[in-house]
């Protein structure tokens, strides 16, 4: 069981580091999202937020190999990818760049699910030294 973990919390980190290169620049979000950023205040705001998926990216990579950071890197995981999914399925109406956001969500949610089951069953909630 704490490989399962180890390797669902490694997968979802990955998920949520990707997004970080659009801290690179507004082509790199186009590419990212297919959305134009013709405006800098957005380029702002969505650079600024693919630093903050880094941060929680390294966060979950980090809690894979730290059993004490894992409580709250699922925690942190689950409201991420809960609230993406949420907020792009009451909007609807997304591209093909979300669409494959919105999958890859749907990965992480199963993953951080299958982790959590896992890390529950432990003894203690904790992985065996």
């Amino acid at each position: 069981m704490r490989y399962v973990v180890t390797v669902t919390l490694l997968i979802v980190g990955v998920i949520h580091v990707l997004p970080a290169a659009g801290v690179l620049g507004g082509a790199r979000l186009a590419g990212l999202y297919g959305i134009a950023i013709g405006d800098p205040n957005l380029e702002i705001l969505l650079r600024h937020r693919a630093v903050l998926f880094g941060i929680l990216g390294a966060y979950l990579l980090l809690a894979a190999f730290q059993p004490s950071l894992q409580p709250g890197a699922f925690v942190a995981g689950f409201v991420s990818v809960l609230s993406f999914l949420l907020l792009a399925w009451s909007v609807g109406g997304y591209n093909a760049q979300l669409g494959r956001v919105f999958t890859a969500d749907l990965v992480a949610l199963a993953c951080l699910l299958a982790g959590a089951l896992a890390r529950s069953m432990q003894p203690g909630g904790v992985p065996a030294p």
